[in-house]
């Protein structure tokens, strides 16, 4: 049957013109979910992005911990109920803890003001699994791996018409993807979200009508 992950809340929550009925994207989303059930195969979705974020996940949470000074630790457990699934960044005793790192400073939201809603919906999800009424969601700025910086090296390289990667402009990368020289206040930027029953509510109903498009695309 079919539940929705909480980092993919936001792709069903898209309403047609009317604003009323489940939009195209939404639509979209649940053809290609069931072309991976059809073929048993996860479409990929790779980017230098989400690999940094996951590569520098455990040293982000680290800092954080050291910064806040709580020993915070990776969830590791899975959540679901008739309607949602997904794992957790960090669970405490009054909240839910989101971690997203940054691939640069220019990505970094140091001045916005408005929640990501791919993000808000995400934490809904989580606080419904969890029974927590209040979110977390925090950006971290973390220095790149050597590897990607490497990777990112190499890409300069090619763009500079290159056919090496020499110290200095491997220095130049490292440096500019390097910034554990900064304070605080420039690498960590956190928002608060209230759990928002109506929103949670909204989120159930759109599941059903999800199933209900599955009956009407199901290959027999």
């Amino acid at each position: 049957m079919f539940k929705i992950r909480c980092s993919a809340i936001s792709e069903i929550m898209t309403n047609d013109r009317s604003g009323k009925a489940m939009g195209k994207t939404a639509m979209g989303y649940i053809e290609q979910w069931y072309k991976e059930q059809l073929y048993n195969r996860r479409k990929e979705i790779n980017s230098k992005y989400l690999h940094k974020g996951t590569t520098v996940e455990s040293a982000a949470i680290q800092y954080f911990s050291e910064i806040m000074e709580v020993p915070f630790e990776k969830n590791e457990q899975y959540f679901e109920n008739d309607y949602i699934c997904g794992t957790p960044d960090i669970i405490i005793n009054s909240q839910i803890i989101e971690i997203k790192s940054s691939w640069d400073c220019f990505t970094f939201p140091l001045f916005d003001k408005e929640i990501d809603k791919k993000y808000w919906w995400q934490c809904q999800g989580y606080m419904a699994l969890t029974d927590k009424k209040q979110a977390q969601l925090v950006y971290l700025l973390m220095s790149a791996t050597d590897d990607i910086i490497e990777s990112e090296a190499w890409r300069e390289a090619k763009r500079r018409g290159l056919l090496e990667v020499d110290y200095e402009l491997y220095t130049e990368v490292q440096e500019r993807m390097s910034y554990d020289s900064f304070p605080p206040q420039l690498r960590i930027k956190p928002y608060i979200i209230e759990y928002d029953p109506a929103a949670v509510e909204a989120i159930q109903q759109r599941v059903i009508e999800c199933r209900q498009y599955l009956e009407m695309i199901k290959i027999q």
